[in-house]
């Protein structure tokens, strides 16, 4: 059963800006793994990570640190969570999460599905 799902959009060029604005605002969104890949990756996985808390239903005291997106063996991007937001899933007995990201010219999308049995 879905137990919520979340989607968000990002402008990768605006989302630059702000990172080059606010340099301490890379190390609070994303974990060290992910820092260092291209702006269009960060953009897409910060799209992740605010539609995993959408699904979520947006809950106050999410560490952002506790939300990282990887790549399994195969390449295909994959939720982890620790903390926070681990506890969060488990309070709303999520058992699984479906994520989908994409890019297109200036823009990142991101779509997740949280899933409870």
């Amino acid at each position: 059963m879905i137990a919520g799902i979340g989607v968000d959009i990002v402008d990768v060029p605006r989302f630059g800006r702000q990172l080059e604005k606010t340099p301490k605002l890379r190390n609070r969104l994303f974990t060290e793994v992910e820092r260092e890949l291209p702006l269009r990756s960060l953009a897409a996985r910060f799209a992740a990570k605010e539609a995993i808390a959408k699904a979520l239903g947006a809950p106050t005291g999410m560490n952002w640190q506790d939300c990282s997106i990887i790549k399994d063996e195969s390449g295909d991007p994959q939720i982890h969570l620790i903390g926070s937001v681990q506890a969060e899933s488990t309070r709303r007995g999520i058992t699984s999460w479906h994520l989908t990201m994409s890019h297109d010219g200036d823009m990142a999308i991101a779509m997740v599905i949280a899933e409870k049995l």
